[in-house]
């Protein structure tokens, strides 16, 4: 038995009619195919989880009745991603992984040694936009009440003040001493985990985020892909905290 879709829906009724209409109605209804009588999940990415009957589809609009919803707690620690630049679609691979594993927001940092650097204009702009879209689809696949925000992509002197601002702030090296399991992570508040770009963190970076306060670990004697680590690290995280439950 498959798990129901899920589609976004703001603002999200408690219950009675409802209907998707743009593009989630248009995805719903010549996408999905979504026939009357099938069960749906609701979401207004915020936390609100609804389940739903389809009650008639049009050509671009699908109309639902809420049978029942629920609002979910964030998890705690909420962990951002500091996700350098990937070149071409790697990095969208990163953020898909990423929101699939459960991270709450990401920021697109402009590491020194990017091969992508997503200059201002349109095609940065672009690049944003697929990254958005990208975490939106990956997080209706994974039916997650929680819609992770993706930021404006910053340098690593911002970068330095969002670990200032945080309670824990950890940055993947293959090379540090500490392994993440050997951290002390908190038990609420804001975990910001720090991913290089496929050159590597360098000595100038590592310096500026652990003056800052961030604290360099590694997962294990692999090294890992720019696209790959970041979900690979939010596992271990879910073990290691009560994310998981």
């Amino acid at each position: 038995m498959t798990t129901a879709p899920l589609f976004l829906l703001e603002p999200l009724p408690a219950a009675g009619p409802a209907r998707l209409d743009g593009p989630e109605g248009r995805h719903a209804a010549t996408v999905k195919r979504l026939r009357a009588g099938e069960a749906v999940l609701l979401s207004d990415g915020r936390g609100g989880l609804a389940h739903a009957v389809v009650d008639a589809t049009g050509r671009d609009t699908v109309d639902l009745t809420i049978t029942g919803r629920t609002d979910a707690e964030p998890p705690a620690p909420r962990v951002l991603l500091a996700q350098a630049l990937v070149k071409g679609d790697r990095g969208e691979l990163a953020v898909e992984l990423a929101t699939e594993a459960g991270v709450d927001g990401i920021l697109p940092w402009r590491a020194a040694r990017c091969i992508a650097r997503w200059e201002e204009g349109p095609r940065g702009e672009k690049a944003l936009a697929r990254w958005r879209s990208t975490v939106r689809e990956a997080a209706k696949q994974a039916r997650r009440p929680w819609l992770p925000v993706v930021e404006e992509p910053l340098g690593t002197a911002a970068l330095a003040r969002r670990v200032a601002a945080v309670d824990l702030a950890i940055v993947l090296h293959e090379e540090a001493s500490e392994r993440l399991a050997d951290v002390s992570l908190p038990a609420g508040g804001e975990l910001l985990l720090v991913v290089g770009p496929e050159g590597g963190v360098t000595d100038a970076e590592i310096d500026a985020l652990v003056a800052a306060g961030a604290h360099p670990v590694r997962l294990g004697p692999e090294v890992l892909r720019a696209s790959t680590a970041a979900a690979v690290a939010l596992g271990a995280l879910g073990v290691l905290t009560t994310r998981w439950g």
